[in-house]
């Protein structure tokens, strides 16, 4: 049976542009050894973007960052959820360093794998890793470092309902009588409309980042895809340069060859002359 665990660890440890055809090779040996569940899921892996790609790295080639971003993660979330300002000040400041250098490895990371990336990528790369922060579903997702997209940015830090105990105390209020031109009962119903009017305006801008989001993501998959090419190309190109490079050396050592050569040549090629100058030269006493 096919370790499809195994074969996805191996899969996103590739280059982008490794990735389809390595995914192919392994559905075929999955499939020549009848394993139709493996077959299923390795077909069901998507190429991950370059983005997910380098994050990816993080994870793999340095996990103790990795495990110090997602600490920071659950202590941001913990801070938010009872409410500790102080602590959650300073976490929050932490979190702007802490990312911005994690990007910035990744990109490293990516041009020493082989795969330059743009800075647009490493600003992707820092809202995954900011994600990763808020959400713990997908703090969970990156660790396995099998990304194949960006996760969906949250709205907020989930998973965050406050704390009993961390609830501030609202002071007791003493009952107020009714007046006769304003009821408490009528007071009550707009307070409630209100609070539904509210709701509904909260729900339809949720909805609205909602679809932001969605747009933002879909924007950015031509990009991705622009950087792969240029990516493929700047390959292509150091590939190019490092042909010109060595035709250039065998070129020079090919003339060097051709110097000596000819060097030779006219050194065999005027002793043959001499040599012949002196055969045909009369000898001695030969006419008489």
């Amino acid at each position: 049976m096919i370790d499809v665990d195994a074969v996805t660890w191996e899969l996103y440890g590739l280059l982008p542009a490794e990735f389809t055809a390595a995914r192919e090779e392994s559905t075929a040996r999955a499939r020549k050894e009848g394993d139709a569940s493996a077959v299923k899921r390795i077909t069901a892996l998507r190429k991950p973007t370059v983005a997910a790609w380098s994050s990816n790295l993080l994870v793999r080639a340095e996990p103790a960052q990795a495990e110090e971003l997602l600490r920071l993660g659950e202590a941001l979330r913990t801070a938010h959820r009872t409410l500790a300002g102080e602590e959650l000040r300073e976490l929050s400041h932490r979190q702007h360093g802490v990312i911005a250098a994690m990007a910035r490895q990744a990109r490293r990371l990516a041009g020493e794998a082989g795969h330059p990336v743009s800075e647009a990528v490493q600003r992707e790369v820092e809202q995954i890793l900011h994600t990763v922060l808020a959400d713990p579903d997908a703090a969970a997702e990156w660790a396995r470092g099998t990304l194949s997209k960006a996760p969906p940015p949250p709205t907020g830090f989930t998973g965050l309902d406050i704390a009993p105990d961390a609830r501030p105390p609202r002071p007791a209020q003493p009952p107020q009588p009714a007046s006769a031109d304003r009821p408490a009962v009528p007071e009550a119903k707009r307070a409630r409309a209100q609070a539904q009017a509210a709701g509904r305006e909260a729900a339809e801008a949720e909805d609205r980042l909602r679809l932001a989001d969605e747009e933002l993501a879909r924007s950015r998959e031509p990009l991705d895809a622009l950087d792969e090419q240029i990516a493929d190309l700047e390959r292509r190109l150091a590939q190019v340069k490092e042909e010109r490079r060595r035709a250039r050396a065998e070129a020079g050592a090919a003339e060097r060859r051709h110097r000596d050569a000819a060097r030779v040549a006219r050194a065999a090629r005027k002793a043959a002359d001499d040599a012949a100058r002196a055969a045909a030269r009369p000898e001695p006493g030969a006419d008489g």
